[in-house]
């Protein structure tokens, strides 16, 4: 199914744009493992290629990929490249899941309702469907992974 997000404006289009980012990059596998790993540890991007079965060029473009979905971040330490977590990225998609989670019960309970009293008017879904917004701030590399 596709939304045409444009009609409801400039933030909710670069939130959808974010969130696209972000499970693109946890669509595979091997990003989804990254994550997890550099969550509790911060690691080299050496360490990284060194436990999986590819090159060290294939593990880099895995970070990058993540990096521009603001899941992680890198910074040096002499010729290292560390990689770690960024938790509240990873708390804005359990937020954003809780309240995915709320509207759909809310929906249930309504069509409960019909079923019990079809003659009673359902309220409206837009009283009852909360609104995603993230916490986190696009950091640069998020803006341009969202520009190509």
């Amino acid at each position: 199914m596709v939304v045409d997000v444009r009609r409801r404006g400039a933030a909710t289009v670069a939130e959808h744009e974010r969130l696209d980012l972000v499970f693109q990059a946890l669509s595979d596998q091997t990003r989804r493992d990254i994550v997890g790993l550099v969550m509790g540890d911060e690691l080299s991007v050496s360490d990284l290629a060194r436990r999986y079965p590819m090159s060290f060029a294939a593990v880099q473009k895995h970070v990058a990929v993540l990096e521009r979905a603001s899941l992680v971040t890198k910074r040096n330490r002499g010729r290292e490249r560390l990689v770690r977590g960024r938790i509240d990225a990873v708390r804005d998609i359990a937020r954003m899941f809780d309240q995915l989670e709320t509207t759909w019960r809310n929906r249930l309970d309504r069509f409960g309702d019909v079923l019990v009293d079809p003659e009673r008017e359902p309220e409206p879904a837009e009283k009852t469907a909360p609104k995603f917004t993230p916490k986190t701030k696009p950091t640069t590399a998020m803006k341009r992974g969202a520009k190509r």
